[in-house]
C-alpha cells in the first residue's frame, strides 16, 4: 500500500511539473519583457511545489544586495534549478550546464529566461562561455550559479569551479552563498520518482569582493563561499 501511494504521488508530481512547465513556456512566448518572463516562471515553480504538496520556504532574502550580485548554491538534485528559480527575484540570470541544450522544451524556456549555458568539458568552448558570463555580470545583471557544476549520489559538498567567482571578481560584484536543503530527500540522484518532503533555501551573509588581483579575489570568494555553504549545509566535505 505504501509503495503504491509513493508511486502514485511521484507520477502526480511529474504530471504537475510537465503541466506547469508547458504552461509557463507557452505563456512566456508572447512576453517581450525578460523580467516578466522570469516572474512568470518564479510563480510557476512555486505553484508546482504547492501542487506537489512539497513544503517550500526561503529565508534570508533580505540579505540580497539591492544591486547586482552573484548567488552561488550547493547542488544535490535535479530539482535545484527549479528551487532557485522559485527562491530568487526575477533579476537573476542562471548559469546552466551545456547538456541542458539537448532537452528541447526545457532549453527553450531557459533561453527565454536569459540563461547562460556553459560547457564543462571542452576548455576552448568553456573559456568562451566564461567570457560571455563575464559580459552578463559586467552589464549589471545578477547571476545565479551552482559552482559544483553537477551533483553525485553521495551526500556532501563537492569541489567548486571558479567560473562564477572569476566573473564576480572581475566585475567587482559581491558573492552571496545560498544553501539548499531537502532536495536530495525529495528527489535523490538515483530516484526516478519524487518523494514527499520539505525544501528550504537559506540566503547566507554576503561575501564582498576583496581588493587585489582578479585571480586572488576569485580564489578568496570561492573558498569563503564554499566554507559558508559547507558549514550551513550540515553535509560532509567531499574534498576532505
Amino acid at each position: 500500500m505504501r509503495l503504491a501511494f509513493r508511486t502514485a504521488y511521484g507520477v502526480w508530481c511529474w504530471a504537475a511539473f510537465v503541466l506547469v512547465g508547458a504552461t509557463a513556456l507557452l505563456l512566456s512566448l508572447p512576453l517581450a519583457d525578460l523580467t516578466r518572463r522570469r516572474r512568470l516562471v518564479r510563480y510557476g515553480a512555486r505553484l508546482f511545489f504547492r501542487l506537489a504538496g512539497i513544503g517550500f520556504q526561503v529565508r534570508g532574502l533580505e540579505r540580497l544586495p539591492a544591486g547586482p550580485c552573484v548567488v552561488v548554491a550547493n547542488h544535490a538534485s535535479y530539482l535545484d534549478g527549479v528551487v532557485m528559480h522559485a527562491a530568487l527575484p526575477p533579476r537573476f540570470a542562471f548559469v546552466i550546464k551545456q547538456e541542458m541544450v539537448r532537452v528541447p522544451l526545457a532549453s527553450l524556456l531557459l533561453r527565454r529566461l536569459g540563461s547562460e549555458f556553459v560547457d564543462r568539458f571542452d576548455h576552448r568552448r568553456g573559456a568562451a562561455d566564461a567570457r560571455r558570463v563575464l559580459r552578463t555580470a559586467s552589464s549589471g545583471q545578477s547571476i545565479a550559479a551552482f559552482p559544483e557544476g553537477t551533483f553525485v549520489e553521495r551526500a556532501g559538498v563537492g569541489r567548486f569551479h571558479s567560473g562564477a567567482f572569476v566573473a564576480a571578481a572581475r566585475s567587482g560584484l559581491p558573492v552571496v552563498p545560498a544553501v539548499i536543503r531537502g532536495t536530495r530527500a525529495v528527489l535523490h540522484p538515483t530516484a526516478v520518482l519524487p518523494s514527499p518532503g520539505r525544501i528550504e533555501v537559506e540566503i547566507l551573509p554576503v561575501v564582498p569582493a576583496p581588493a587585489g588581483s582578479d585571480r586572488d579575489a576569485a580564489r578568496y570568494l570561492r573558498e569563503a563561499a564554499r566554507r559558508a555553504i559547507l558549514a550551513a549545509s550540515g553535509e560532509p566535505d567531499l574534498e576532505a
